[in-house]
């Protein structure tokens, strides 16, 4: 039987640095905001090693950015994000949880403050723009909803600061995590922030003009060779080692931060005012019912979990895994899974219905991953 295959139209993107991805050796897409995002390229746990040793290029172009601008920008950034905004500054970024008025996600960007009147909004996968655009016409706010030509690459590993440090120079280092600056490319300045979607540290570039994409690429990968560079991606075993949640898997419109362990990131206590916020006080005050957890995960080591699969307890079903993987690292096939209130507590065990059979599984927390990589190492 012919193996099925992905027929792209306009409505599926490339990137300003797809042909050099592809001549990289990428083995692997998904689709990530109607844009080709990579997945693989020599494999899975080959990536994975690589990326913890040495440095990275990663299109991450899909990111795509929901820029707000004009006088009542920072306004409407206030309004949408969980995250306190109100002191916002220039050069800063901020994980910032957008809700809807039942407090379930609708994306989990980072928020770029451009300047007073100007942020990005770094988004997920989700069509984040249509809302955002909404809530501004119906409101009647003096701004532009717009996604503009913004195309970050990343640089991520270890290797990532000194490479940048030879294409950039020495200012590179200067760059606090979560925090950016802008510097000189081709007659262009880019924001090169400190920030990224693993736990190995480096840096994301925010391309502003497609035309300059291979040109990027190519000065970057041409002070390669000294930090073993290689063509990258984000990688599922690194990021449930380092308790990184991707929405629309690890969390959906029917989650809510709270059952996501990440209240620290919504202003909850203070006086700011966001939308889903009276959501999220109910929730707090009545007590949440599932909770995302970590499973380790007897037996051999298992593929990567690409849909959910069903946790059970005495035949009943208690949640489901979100996320799951082998770790090599940590020698244990580790798993995200949101769980029901009565099971998500450490040590309890579940059962986990996967395609090689019931497999025995025990909660914990999801920093234990990190921890038990940092006693190892």
């Amino acid at each position: 039987m012919a193996e099925a295959k992905l027929f792209p139209t306009r409505r599926l993107r490339a990137t300003p640095f797809t042909p050099r991805v592809e001549a990289a050796g990428v083995s692997g897409y998904t689709v990530y905001n109607h844009m080709l995002l990579p997945t693989a390229f020599n494999s899975l746990e080959e990536d994975y090693a690589h990326l913890k040793q040495y440095a990275q290029i990663w299109d991450v172009s899909a990111e795509r950015q929901v820029q707000i601008e004009g006088p009542d920008a920072h306004k409407l950034a206030c309004m949408i994000s969980a995250r306190d905004l109100r002191n916002a500054q220039p050069g800063r970024c901020y994980y910032a949880p957008i809700l809807d008025k039942s407090g379930g996600f609708l994306n989990d960007p980072v928020a770029l403050c451009v300047a007073p009147d100007k942020f990005w909004f770094s988004i997920a996968d989700s069509d984040l723009l249509l809302w955002v655009a909404g809530i501004a016409e119906g409101l009647n706010l003096d701004v532009t909803v717009t996604e503009p030509d913004v195309s970050p690459l990343a640089i991520q590993g270890p290797m990532a600061e000194d490479l940048l440090v030879d294409v950039f120079g020495e200012d590179i280092r200067a760059i606090k995590f979560f925090r950016f600056a802008t510097f000189p490319f081709m007659g262009r300045m880019l924001n090169i922030a400190r920030s990224g979607w693993s736990k190995q540290g480096g840096f994301e570039i925010y391309l502003d003009d497609s035309s300059l994409g291979l040109a990027l690429w190519d000065a970057i990968t041409a002070k390669g060779a000294p930090y073993n560079l290689r063509a990258g991606c984000p990688n599922l075993i690194e990021r449930i080692e380092s308790g990184l949640f991707g929405y629309g898997n690890d969390m959906t419109n029917e989650d809510t931060p709270l059952e996501v362990g990440l209240e620290k990131f919504c202003a909850l206590d203070s006086d700011a005012a966001f939308i889903g916020k009276d959501a999220l006080l109910r929730q707090r005050d009545e007590g949440i019912k599932k909770k995302l957890m970590g499973l380790t995960i007897e037996g051999d080591a298992m593929a990567a979990v690409s849909m959910p699969l069903p946790c059970l307890k005495n035949a009943s079903k208690v949640g489901i895994v979100t996320s799951g993987i082998y770790s090599p690292d940590l020698d244990s096939n580790i798993a995200f899974a949101m769980l029901d209130i009565t099971v998500a507590t450490v040590g309890t065990v579940v059962d986990v219905e996967t395609s090689s059979g019931m497999r025995k599984a025990e909660v914990c927390e999801i920093r234990d991953f990190e921890t038990r990589l940092k006693a190892n190492a």
